[in-house]
């Protein structure tokens, strides 16, 4: 497997597609998937000639299983080490989620002039809790219940996510897919425990605001308008805001894993984006 070693001993699996000189798009996944979250989009940009990269957070996926450091600091600075060994400066960088977050504190902590471009897809930026300074957010036990749930029966709690609000098949009319449930469950269980009820801690208690004030590269950040588990109104719209360069782009009706549930026009609106 391709794997780069951070400075704290970690590996971090990573994929490597299409030609050495073109353009790169560097994809972040959301809690507690892999990289594979990524293949609609993937799939599609290294066939129009794009050189695509994705990995694994630490202690998801095939990434190392570390007892430690699941909080946005080494999220970003394991970025770092795969943009490094991989010579990606001047990428497009792409979030879904947790990823967002991800992307936002990459840019904070080793420079915006290493990324051209980013998208925040669903993303948890600026702050997901609920606090005296964000009276909107979701209330901490909320997230607490997340973990005592994932604590209680990790693989019942993957199913659940997924088959609810995750793609929004718990509203009426939708049409569940059971292979899109289980490969999100499939990734979900590849991943650590440990990484997983650490990282909701990070997703949901990281306040990115002066991290997005500070961002001055062309955001776009895109997010339906259904999103049960990044709430659109607290996120996104805020996020495009606090940004020196953002564009909102808002899908109605659309749920939290549009990556999947919307691929075709998460697809068309990269490119577009990255083309511009």
């Amino acid at each position: 497997m391709s794997t780069v070693t951070t400075k704290d001993g970690v590996e971090i699996y990573y994929k490597d597609w299409g030609p050495r000189d073109g353009k790169v798009i560097h994809f972040h996944h959301g809690w507690p998937l892999s990289s594979d979250d990524w293949d609609a989009q993937m799939l599609f940009f290294v066939n129009k000639g794009f050189r695509v990269v994705a990995h694994d957070r630490r202690g998801h996926g095939r990434s190392s299983q570390v007892w430690d450091g699941h909080d946005m600091d080494h999220y970003a600075d394991d970025v770092a080490a795969v943009v490094e060994k991989l010579g990606t400066q001047g990428a497009m960088h792409v979030g879904h989620s947790t990823g967002g977050g991800q992307v936002v504190r990459y840019i904070a902590r080793h420079g915006q002039d290493k990324v051209s471009k980013a998208v925040l897809i669903s993303a948890v930026p600026p702050l997901m809790v609920k606090t005296a300074r964000k009276p909107g957010g979701t209330p901490k036990d909320v997230f607490d219940g997340f973990q005592a749930a994932l604590a209680a029966n990790r693989a019942q709690f993957y199913y659940d996510v997924p088959a609810g609000p995750f793609y929004g098949y718990n509203r009426p009319g939708a049409k569940p897919s059971e292979a899109v449930i289980w490969n999100w469950w499939r990734q979900g269980m590849m991943g650590s425990a440990k990484a997983h009820y650490d990282g909701i801690v990070a997703f949901s208690q990281t306040d990115f605001t002066e991290d997005l004030k500070a961002i001055s590269i062309p955001v776009l950040v895109i997010h339906g308008d259904d999103d049960q588990v990044v709430p659109y109104a607290d996120s996104g719209v805020l996020s495009a805001k606090l940004v020196k360069n953002g564009t909102l782009h808002t899908y109605k009706g659309a749920p939290h894993g549009i990556p999947t549930t919307h691929a075709d026009q998460v697809n068309a609106d990269l490119l577009a984006f990255i083309n511009a």
